[in-house]
């Protein structure tokens, strides 16, 4: 049941087979249970071997069904799945494909209850796995024999998932939910299904259960495995509206191809570079491979990721006149990197452009510059501690500066100073993508490490970038970000929550040195990193003294 947001269906393709599935519940000895069915083992199943729930593509016998149906019509369906029409189709599906490879059959009988398949004489329960069968006379035919109508308004929708692109086979499937009727027995098909199993959602997700799971299957367990009963489940599922979509897509990496979640750091790049699903996208920022982000940039990421450098610095190539190149930030002094710098140089490199003179992202310039020839741009900083020593630029560019490197590709300065008083950010205005260093990362919050780092300069910064026009983020550490105003306003939100945190700290413990604040304000991060949180808190007093509410006393802070 997941909601997190995912892009817009492409359009059909006669790939695509739109199809249903249910999630049976009960509730067992242990907790809420749920109805996995074994495939059988065919060379043409991605799925094969696979435990799913009960479900299969749409059928043209569910349209002819929907004059069996009982407390909801084809509008309330359609409007509930948001397709302009024949949305009962998937409820239908998923009833007859339950029955069809489970024996549960969601039917109301003559007197208005739920029919107890077990109560009937084995004689009719036979006529019944009979009609079921493959090739048998189907639901339709039990529902005029025994004067059923079908139950859908017994059941909920409850997801929406889209296979990725790439695939021979695409399914459009949407999920929906029911308890287990009274008076009825799951007994898998043989056919379809070979084997069911009643598990616990969370037993069935744990990798030691060692049970083959397709993605949507796992993750669907997974969301719902803290739910103590059925009821609980289906009537949290009954009340979701706005059911998003959930495509997973398929990428590339150390692992090999698996698919890519919406949530994951990755998911909006890979449907940047690779929508169709070639097979050029990658999950990780692995160091040294050159990965094409548009026509006019190229990433190479180095190899010196820890805990302050995520997964590594990344060193961008931008297009010029002639298929010359600039980069942006070179990254460390490391000859490996270098190296594949140099590797993936997709032609002459003609300017080195820097963000920033931390350690970790100008003093590749020295090598670069060297082989190359390029000017170095890019500003000093009268303060030494953490910074590049070796970094001599060759011109220091002005906030404003527009860096016309060729007729349609133009790089704008924007000065930004707070993670380190010389920042700068580089603006590509033809992609509308902000090449942010160190200012925004992915992942995480910045570290403000006075007397170069400046909470109030950074704020500031984070707040005038809000008036850019950007699409995308291009930062000096993760992948590209997509909406690149939320995720500023997000930084910016969570800066104002930290100082609202010091500001109680320093209610409640002054007067107390950095050391008794820094327990209380940080109490959410590890303490292994405290050292590294000392400094942004040092930052967050600063500026409080700055605005005249606190004071520090021979290292000991209090409130004005």
């Amino acid at each position: 049941m997941s909601s997190t947001a995912a892009p817009t269906p492409p359009a059909p393709s006669k790939a695509m087979r739109h199809a249903a599935s249910m999630l049976v519940l009960r509730d067992g000895p242990q907790g809420m249970e749920v109805l996995l069915m074994r495939r059988p083992q065919r060379d043409d199943d991605r799925s094969a071997g696979a435990y799913v729930f009960p479900g299969g593509v749409l059928d043209p016998q569910d349209a002819a069904l929907h004059p069996l149906c009982t407390g909801l019509d084809d509008a309330a369906a359609s409007a509930r799945l948001d397709v302009a029409g024949n949305g009962l189709d998937y409820y239908l599906c998923a009833v007859r494909e339950a029955f069809e490879e489970a024996n549960l059959l969601f039917a109301y009988d003559a007197s208005g209850q739920i029919v107890r398949l077990d109560d009937l004489g084995e004689a009719v329960r036979g006529q019944l796995r009979e009609a079921a069968s493959y090739g048998g006379k189907g639901v339709a035919h039990v529902c005029e024999t025994l004067g059923l109508t079908l139950a859908v308004d017994k059941l909920a929708y409850c997801a929406y998932w889209l296979t990725p692109p790439g695939l021979a086979k695409r399914f459009d499937t949407r999920f929906f939910m029911a308890i287990l009727p009274a008076g009825q027995t799951a007994i898998h098909d043989g056919v379809e299904a070979v084997e069911h199993r009643w598990m616990r959602p969370s037993d069935a997700a744990d990798p030691a259960a060692n049970l083959t799971l397709v993605n949507a299957t796992r993750r669907i367990l997974q969301s719902i495995a803290h739910f103590p009963t059925a009821q609980a489940c289906f009537d949290y599922a009954r009340q979701q509206r706005n059911i998003a979509l959930v495509m997973p897509r398929l990428a590339h990496g150390p692992k090999g191809q698996r698919p890519v979640m919406p949530e994951e750091p990755s998911y909006a790049e890979i449907a940047r570079i690779d929508p169709d699903g070639a097979g050029h996208g990658r999950y990780t920022l692995e160091p040294g491979l050159a990965v094409r982000l548009s026509e006019r940039v190229w990433r190479v990421t180095a190899n010196n990721g820890n805990v302050m450098t995520g997964p590594g610095t990344n060193t961008y190539f931008v297009a010029g006149a002639d298929n010359t190149w600039a980069v942006i930030d070179p990254g460390p002094d490391d000859a490996e990197h270098f190296a594949a710098v140099m590797a993936a140089a997709p032609g002459p490199v003609k300017l080195i452009l820097t963000t920033h003179t931390h350690l970790d992202h100008s003093p590749g310039s020295v090598r670069l510059r060297e082989a190359t020839a390029a000017p170095v741009w890019g500003r000093v900083t009268t303060v030494a501690d953490r910074q590049d020593p070796t970094f001599r630029p060759d011109h220091m560019p002005d906030h404003g500066d527009r860096i016309v490197l060729s007729p349609d590709t133009t790089l704008r300065v924007i000065h930004t100073p707070g993670h380190a008083s010389n920042h700068l950010c580089f603006l590509l205005e033809e992609e509308k993508t902000l090449f942010t260093g160190d200012h925004v990362m992915q992942g995480s919050s910045v570290v403000i490490n006075p007397p170069d780092g400046d909470m109030r300069d950074y704020l500031a910064s984070l707040q005038m970038l809000l008036d850019e026009d950007i699409d995308w983020i291009a930062p000096g550490h993760g992948f590209l970000m997509p909406r690149p105003h939320e995720a500023i306003r997000l930084l910016i939100r969570h800066r104002q929550q930290r100082e609202a945190k010091v500001m109680n700290a320093l209610r409640a413990l002054a007067p107390a040195n950095i050391a008794t604040l820094l327990a209380s304000v940080y109490d959410d991060v590890p303490e292994r990193m405290h050292p590294v949180a000392q400094r942004s808190l040092l930052a967050h007093l600063r500026k409080l003294e700055g605005d005249g509410v606190a004071r520090d006393v021979d290292g000991v802070w209090t409130l004005v």
